[in-house]
């Protein structure tokens, strides 16, 4: 299951990327919004709660640039997200940081580029084990 949600400014893109989901037959909980203005630390709050409390694995958070949502989201226990603007970023920082938060930017990508991006990320797996996985530990850690 996947938690999605944006500011106004991604609201165009997260219909988009929904309707994308409901093609692929992915699960997920619409965290909104469509209202004007709306503050994204508010949406990334509610996507993270999401994935902290298990009712979500992963999420999509979408602003004007992705930057504001994934700097939010970072600031969240046990969120390591990640904004991409193309699907290698997407496809690397999910086989060797794990990232369960996707933020993309709608005034960077378009719909077809946000998909191939969408199909890296929730394609790839984690690359268990070694040093990724040490990172990994060793960036938690800094949550305290």
């Amino acid at each position: 299951m996947l938690a999605i949600g944006s500011d106004h400014a991604a609201a165009v893109l997260r219909t988009v990327v929904k309707a994308y989901l409901d093609e692929k037959g992915i699960a997920y909980i619409d965290c909104g919004t469509d209202e004007a203005p709306s503050d994204y630390p508010v949406i990334a709050k509610k996507v993270c709660g999401e994935i902290a409390s298990g009712n979500a694995q992963m999420g999509i958070l979408l602003c004007g640039t992705g930057i504001g949502m994934c700097m939010t989201a970072n600031k969240c226990k046990g969120i390591r997200a990640a904004v991409c603007s193309e699907s290698y970023s997407a496809r690397l920082t999910r086989l060797h940081n794990d990232a369960n938060v996707l933020c993309l930017g709608a005034r960077v990508v378009g719909p077809g580029l946000a998909a191939e991006i969408l199909d890296a990320f929730l394609e790839t797996e984690f690359e268990d084990g070694g040093r990724h996985q040490r990172r990994v530990d060793m960036m938690m850690e800094l949550e305290g």
